[in-house]
């Protein structure tokens, strides 16, 4: 193409995106970085120096004098005969001859640069299809507020000053931590020029792909997809990946990425679906006995070393018992987190159509076991996780911890309760807030003191809490096997060396089990999946008779009769355990009045309620397994070490 044509090709391109944003009622031209702040904050910028910045983060000027010579794309916009259309024209065979060398001048302003010098440099190269341009920076900083997009830009910076890398960005919080672990780099170490340079060479393939691939199109960002790809692929391989083994791998899992750009991504399943409902055609024609499912449970230790696992186990005999025949259930034991792929792959490979996989640990093996194999349908045990071709189960353990709150309330004579949590994840939070708040209605003075075994062993906070003279505890929400942890579970009495149990929340995983594999062999759970484009996450309570509470012989008659009148409310949907206003630690009013938390907002609660004594943990207090647990399903807080909390709150 000739130089002279280009400014009529580059002012056609103008004055398209002028026509196309003008029919979609937004700003046809570019930003003016005096329109967002003050003039005056730019005086107080910082100097970055003279660095490569991304084309695509340059989206306006620093001042309105120059708005309407471009378009919001940057393409030019006055007249050929112009004085402007001249220069631009030099500048482009300057360019063309020779590259443009001279640093351009900006502002940056929330990761988005603003031109103070060198606008018609920067139309020449995103005309030319450029990837970056050499400026001389000064970053301005957002006033301190709690908003999202700030909060995505401080962790923007506490990434780029280890990285030296900005031209990834994110549309969720926590995500450039999610992205160092899952590259297996810890997030307060500087980067060498050779990481820097495997990473930038990653990303180009990526983008690369991903645009041609059609990610334009999805509400994304480049960044949100590279970490899903990560996430299912490892770091390690993408590096060594070309283009087109990108391309292979994106379209299987593209489902997945994007429900990274939808607003509502997760589909609770809070009941299960009556499976003895017949169609009006099953009940005209004759029954065929459906074929014999073979399903898989994978746990990450032996059942008889873990009562987690074991509680599993038992679930699996009592569903392999009751559907007898029409089903085949195996069990594989991985041994530790590296074995996880192969026993997964094991377990595809003896043609199981169902894999359970019992812990949240391996959701990651899990999810890449699910996008390379579509013909098996593979549920994790975890609660809150937006993946599109794993499915989730978990339950409503909260409910039985309000009963149990209840109960403790009833009971005190001192009002101080104690509560031992194992890990601060998704679902975990809740229990302690039921259990605070079942307490405070019972006996309103009640404060429930807060210590976490993941953080000091089951035995020793049991032992911090009883120093206190604290002797009513709600402790493990299953025996534990190991022995730092077999010091007690459920609600119990504990008064020096006796220890009294006085009622158990109960995990029915037989039931859960049993329902879960009936809508596998009657297709439920494949027309589900087929009918939304969310991820699925089955999230069922007493209501669906998975989870339940038992009480010990200890227990007065009188206590028993109190708790099943609350047991009997939950079951039938009237008992309301988050029923608002209620007040968080911080003084914080919870809802409005007489209104019930949604399911979303219980589940991800990172808060403590008013009458707690303790706190959510750092993440550089919690122990190996904690951490590893934490790092897939826990919630923001607990995966802040204090010196990151403490700048966020």
């Amino acid at each position: 193409m000739q130089p002279e044509v280009n400014y009529k090709e580059a002012l056609k391109l103008g004055q398209k995106e002028v026509r196309v944003k003008t029919s979609k009622n937004e700003n046809p031209y570019l930003s003016v970085l005096d329109e967002l702040i003050p003039p005056e904050k730019a005086m107080s910028g910082i100097s970055l120096g003279v660095i490569q910045i991304p084309m695509w983060f340059i989206v306006g000027t620093a001042t309105a004098g120059r708005v309407n010579a471009f378009a919001f794309n940057f393409m030019p916009l006055l007249a050929e005969t112009t004085e402007f259309a001249a220069k631009w024209e030099s500048l482009f065979r300057s360019h063309m001859s020779e590259g443009i060398r001279e640093p351009i001048k900006v502002y940056e302003y929330l990761n988005r640069y603003y031109v103070v010098e060198g606008n018609k440099r920067v139309s020449v190269l995103k005309y030319c299809g450029a990837y970056s341009i050499p400026a001389d920076v000064t970053r301005i900083m957002p006033e301190k507020r709690d908003s999202e997009e700030v909060q995505l830009y401080l962790e923007y910076l506490d990434f780029n000053r280890y990285s030296k890398i900005n031209f990834i960005e994110f549309s969720k919080l926590g995500s450039f931590k999610e992205l160092l672990r899952a590259m297996g780099k810890p997030y307060d170490e500087y980067w060498s020029i050779d990481e820097q340079q495997r990473f930038s060479s990653a990303y180009y393939f990526f983008e690369k792909a991903y645009r041609e691939s059609g990610g334009d199109k999805l509400n994304t960002t480049v960044g949100d997809a590279m970490l899903s790809y990560i996430q299912v692929y490892g770091y390690s391989r993408l590096q060594n990946e070309s283009e087109a083994e990108i391309r292979i791998n994106l379209k299987k899992m593209w489902e997945e990425i994007a429900l990274k750009g939808n607003a509502d991504e997760i589909e609770l399943k809070t009941v299960p679906i009556d499976n003895k409902k017949q169609s009006v055609i099953s009940k005209v024609l004759p029954i065929t006995k459906p074929q014999k499912l073979k399903a898989a449970f994978v746990y990450d230790i032996a059942p008889e070393k873990s009562g987690w696992v074991s509680d599993h186990e038992m679930g699996r005999k009592y569903a392999q018992t009751v559907l007898g025949d029409t089903v085949d259930t195996e069990v594989y034991i991985c041994g530790g987190e590296s074995h996880y792929p192969d026993v997964l792959e094991q377990a595809i490979g003896d043609e199981c159509k169902l894999i359970f996989t019992t812990s949240p640990r391996m959701l990651q093996a899990s999810l890449h076991a699910a996008v390379e194999h579509p013909e098996a349908v593979i549920m994790n045990c975890s609660l809150n996780t937006s993946h599109r071709y794993v499915r989730t189960y978990y339950t409503r353990m909260y409910e039985a911890k309000f009963i149990l709150g209840i109960l403790a309330g009833s009971l005190t004579q001192s009002g101080r309760l104690g509560y031992v949590c194992d890990y601060p994840i998704f679902g975990q939070i809740a229990g302690i807030n039921a259990f605070a708040l079942g307490a405070q209605m019972a006996n309103p003075r009640s404060k429930v003191y807060l210590e976490w075994s993941s953080v000091k062993g089951a035995k020793e906070a049991a032992a911090a809490l009883s120093r206190k003279h604290i002797h009513l505890i709600s402790s493990q929400d299953t025996a534990r096997f190991s022995e730092d942890d077999r010091f007690s579970f459920g609600l119990s009495h504990i008064d020096k060396n006796k220890t009294d149990l006085l009622a158990v929340p109960v995990w029915k995983w037989g039931v859960y089990y049993e329902r879960l594999l009936r809508s596998m062999l009657d297709k439920t759970i494949k027309s589900e999946y087929v009918n939304t484009a969310r991820a699925l996450n089955y999230y069922w309570g007493m209501s669906a008779g998975v989870v339940d509470i038992e009480y010990a012989p200890a227990l007065p008659l009188a206590s028993r009769r109190y708790a099943d009148f609350f047991r009997s409310s939950l079951i039938s949907g009237v008992g309301k355990p988050f029923l608002t206003p209620f007040y968080s630690q911080s003084g914080e009013i919870i809802g409005a009045r007489q209104n019930e938390l949604s399911l979303e907002q219980i589940i991800s609660m990172d808060y403590l309620v008013d009458n707690v004594v303790g706190s959510i943990p750092f993440y550089d207090e919690l122990s190996e397994i904690g951490k590893a647990t934490v790092d897939t399903v826990g919630v923001m807080k607990a995966k802040l070490n204090k010196s990151e909390r403490d700048g966020v709150e």
